[in-house]
Formats: C-alpha cells, structure tokens, sequence
C-alpha cells in the first residue's frame, strides 16, 4: 500500500507543481502583454511598470484572459489607440510563448 500512497502524493506534488507554474506564466505574460498595451499608449519608464501592475491585476476579476482583453481595449478605447481585440489576442498568445521560456529558464 506504501507505493499506491507514493504514487498518489507524487502525482499530487506533480499537479500542484503544474498549477503553480501556470499561475506563474500566465502572470509574466499578462505583466509582458502591459508593457507592450503601455509603449502603444505612450507610457514609459516608472508609469509603464505601474501599468503592467494593473494589467496582473485585472486578471483576478474573471476567469479566463477576457478581463486581461477588457482593461487593455478599453484603455486602448479611451486613448484612441488603435488596436484590434484579435490584434491583443494575437499579442497575448505571443507573450505567452516568451513568459513561459523567461519562467523555464530563470
């Protein structure tokens, strides 16, 4: 019985594992996706990163990336940026590749 416990809390360790590294790619590449929304709305240096910040944050709103999409285009919107929604998913899929190889290799 010793080896089924083994296996199940290996398992166990395995998934909680791939949660928490998803947890973090995903943040990387909502931090990543605001700074490329900040350089399109002409934010640089301290109030590009501040940006980025409230990008992270906006994904705890709602599952999936609609809130992330949400924020941007409507700040998009709200400066006459002229960015497309399938402009941003494109992005975000993008940035998704480069999170996870920054979080794999860091």
């Amino acid at each position: 019985m010793a080896t089924f416990e083994d296996r199940k809390k290996g398992f166990e360790e395995k998934f909680r594992h791939d949660q928490e590294l998803q947890f973090k790619v995903t943040a990387r590449r909502n931090k990543l996706l605001g700074l490329w929304a900040a350089e399109k709305l002409g934010l640089a240096g301290d109030a590009a990163e501040a940006y980025a910040k409230e990008v992270v944050a906006a994904d705890f709103h709602k599952p999936g990336d609609s809130d992330v999409i949400e924020k941007v285009m409507g700040d998009f919107k709200a400066k006459n940026v002229s960015v497309t929604e399938a402009q941003v998913r494109d992005e975000l899929q993008r940035l998704f590749e480069a999170a996870k190889k920054q979080i794999m290799t860091g």
